[in-house]
């Protein structure tokens, strides 16, 4: 394999125009109004997350018959019960009651055989039938099987779950993913998934600010300056230029420079002898990867960011990956969850690795938090109408478009002024 120094970045544009591949993405400013708009929230709420696949979880969250989880989707008005069957199939249903509505099980994750509304003891079995009704001779016309629970579409897509809110959804979720589901196929997934850190939080910022915040790389040589010095770049990529891009319809990956001369502390050191992490510690084994992660076969690569649209990151490197889940509370708030999964230690040196790196994550996750907060304050004041963005801020450029092409506000608003016009 070639030296990693023959394969340094060039810093000007990488060696060329990102944007020059996707001249349809354009190059001018994009407006702040989407990320401040209660009018243009609504219509996310409804020509978005209520029409496309959404992740909720992962299989290993529900491994045996009887185990389910319950996702709220504030945005959808909505809390959705996902349960595994006797057969073993993963189900998803409105988590609501047939009687009065209520919701039928607490959040959280629990596992059992029958579900049962705490409010008037109507219960109901794994695959959504209801099966028992107290006084039921009490109602009028009444069939059991006519009040089973209101199922929603899901599926499973190397491990992790989705769910669609329409129980018959134009398209499955492998032509939802596309070109990206392939990609991605064969990386380990279900073996780096032993040990789940979490974080979640509520943090006063749209969610897209969140999504923006980690669809870029600029950020990461001045916000993370101490927490992760010069991981992501050097004298010759001051600016942590990437190493590749990749536009798909809907979704998008980018490839991540890492820095061959990073110097670990001594904490570090001891934390890559024993597992993974995103600072890459070893550039020359990356050939057992498969095709879609590091596409290129770059040396000086990190990690892999893919972006499902329209709010789930996956970001994967050699023996750990992590997520992002952003879903949207309010124009204004988010419930941001963050997971970091690592293959389950087999001794006290990968124990510790894994301690290690969640820190070191955390403080970056802190880092990140207080700007997109502070972002929001400065998008609400209306001081700035546009986002000014350069070519390595193409995903946001991108993931722009792809919500506009879903809501079609401006469209539909020039298309009014000039209806008005005459």
């Amino acid at each position: 394999m070639a030296s990693a120094s023959a394969h340094r970045v060039e810093t000007s544009t990488n060696g060329k125009r990102w944007h020059d591949q996707y001249p349809e993405m354009g190059t001018g400013p994009v407006p702040v109004e989407p990320y401040i708009s209660e009018e243009y929230f609504a219509l996310e709420r409804e020509r978005i997350f209520r029409q496309v696949w959404l992740n909720v979880g992962r299989e290993e969250e529900i491994p045996k018959p009887g185990d389910y989880l319950v996702k709220d989707l504030a945005v959808c008005h909505a809390s959705i019960l996902v349960i595994r069957g006797k057969d073993d199939k993963v189900r998803a249903f409105h988590n609501v009651c047939s009687h009065r509505s209520n919701t039928l099980v607490s959040n959280g994750r629990g596992s059992c055989q029958t579900c049962t509304c705490r409010f008037h003891g109507w219960a109901y079995n794994l695959q959504g039938k209801l099966t028992f009704v107290p006084d039921e001779d009490n109602f009028f016309q009444f069939e059991k099987k006519d009040h089973g629970l209101t199922p929603v579409a899901a599926d499973i897509w190397e491990g992790f779950i989705f769910i669609h809110l329409d129980p018959q959804p134009r398209e499955s979720l492998k032509e939802y993913l596309g070109e990206l589901s392939e990609s991605l196929h064969g990386y380990p997934f279900s073996e780096l998934s032993g040990m789940c850190y979490s974080w979640t939080t509520e943090i006063n910022t749209n969610w897209k600010n969140i999504r923006d915040a980690f669809q870029e790389i600029y950020h990461l040589p001045f916000l993370h300056a101490h927490s992760v010095p010069a991981a992501f770049n050097d004298s010759s990529n001051p600016y942590a230029h990437n190493l590749y891009f990749k536009l798909y319809p809907r979704h998008h990956t980018t490839s991540l420079y890492g820095n061959p001369n990073h110097q670990p502390t001594a904490t570090e050191a001891l934390s890559n002898r024993f597992g993974s992490s995103l600072i890459r510690k070893d550039y020359s084994s990356i050939e057992h990867l498969p095709p879609g992660v590091n596409p290129t076969r770059h040396p000086l690569w990190s990690f892999d960011l893919n972006v499902i649209f329209p709010n789930f990151n996956v970001h994967i490197a050699d023996g750990t990956y992590l997520t992002y889940n952003m879903f949207p509370l309010a124009v204004n708030r988010t419930l941001w969850e963050v997971r970091e999964y690592f293959p389950r230690p087999k001794n006290a040196g990968a124990r510790f690795s894994q301690e290690h790196s969640k820190v070191i994550f955390r403080d970056i996750l802190l880092e990140d938090s207080k700007l997109m907060e502070r972002a929001q304050l400065g998008m609400a004041s209306k001081a700035k109408p546009y986002l000014i963005l350069k070519d390595e801020e193409l995903l946001i450029r991108h993931d722009n478009k792809v919500r506009e092409d879903y809501i079609g506000f401006y469209r539909n608003r020039e298309k009014g002024r000039e209806e008005a016009h005459g």
